[in-house]
């Protein structure tokens, strides 16, 4: 081979080596492009996802929406600011039994099975009116919703009749489905049909369902609780009459049976 075919070869060789590096030296830059711009997007998608976390975290929960409702439904049969003074039975009975009840209440629960039929007997007989405050404060104690579910929806059976409003609340206490305490069953609207499955003229009632299922009456609820705060009553059952609080003779507690009842009552209505 001849010197002149060899410098020419090493030329060309030279030449290859110097093609072959700026190709590669443009993969790398690709390359490096490729993993900077798949980063930058990574940031983005995690600082975006931040940003959608933060602001669901700050979103208010619905009961806290309906809480804060500016323009409220309330049922039929009440009366009052946002409807939140429900008061059943005859207008003509001059006495008024207030009761504060927390729908979730386990005492709420042995007052109305032990003492409900009789209150309920009484206002139908017109010996006094029920009017009728509803409380939420054990959903904050026990992490739930049920006590805000279920009063409203003892709102959409009050939107029924008053009549309706009083067998469903009995039946939400009843020993057959009234739930322990620190069980939210009363969260869950199946639940609540299910159980005003049980009362006639809610059974199969389409707008009855439609307003458990839709909560068109949650801000009305939310304002009955507001209201029950704002009462100055710190614990349920309180039943008062003509502002007097009943108590069981002999003590603090609220009367929770017929006898117990029926005496605390007596003096009252003498008082």
């Amino acid at each position: 081979m001849s010197k002149r075919n060899s410098q020419a070869n090493k030329a060309a060789a030279r030449e290859r080596l110097r093609i072959e590096r700026e190709k590669q030296a443009k993969k790398e830059k690709a390359r490096r492009q490729v993993i900077v711009a798949g980063t930058a997007v990574a940031v983005l998608a995690v600082a975006g996802g931040v940003g959608f976390a933060v602001v669901q975290a700050n979103k208010p929960s619905a009961w806290e929406a309906a809480a804060d409702a500016k323009n409220v439904t309330a049922p039929k049969n009440t009366e009052g600011q946002d409807g939140t003074t429900v008061v059943i039975g005859k207008p003509e009975a001059k006495k008024t039994l207030e009761i504060y009840e927390d729908s979730r209440c386990p005492v709420c629960a042995s007052f109305e099975q032990g003492v409900g039929a009789t209150v309920d007997k009484d206002v139908t007989e017109g010996k006094y009116k029920l009017k009728y405050v509803g409380a939420t404060f054990i959903d904050n104690a026990d992490q739930g919703e049920g006590s805000k579910n279920a009063l409203s929806a003892l709102g959409a059976a009050l939107d029924v009749s008053p009549e309706a409003f009083m067998k469903y609340k009995a039946a939400l206490y009843s020993t057959r489905f009234h739930p322990e305490e620190s069980q939210d069953k009363f969260a869950k609207d199946s639940y609540l049909l299910e159980v005003a499955d049980s009362v006639p003229a809610l059974k199969g009632n389409a707008e009855f369902k439609k307003n458990v299922e839709n909560g068109t009456f949650d801000a009305w609820a939310m304002k009955m609780s507001k209201a029950f705060d704002e009462s100055g009553v710190r614990g349920t059952p309180t039943l008062k009459m003509d502002g007097k609080t009943l108590t069981a003779e002999g003590s603090e507690n609220p009367p929770l049976t017929v006898d117990a009842f029926t005496t605390a009552l007596t003096k009252a209505l003498k008082g």
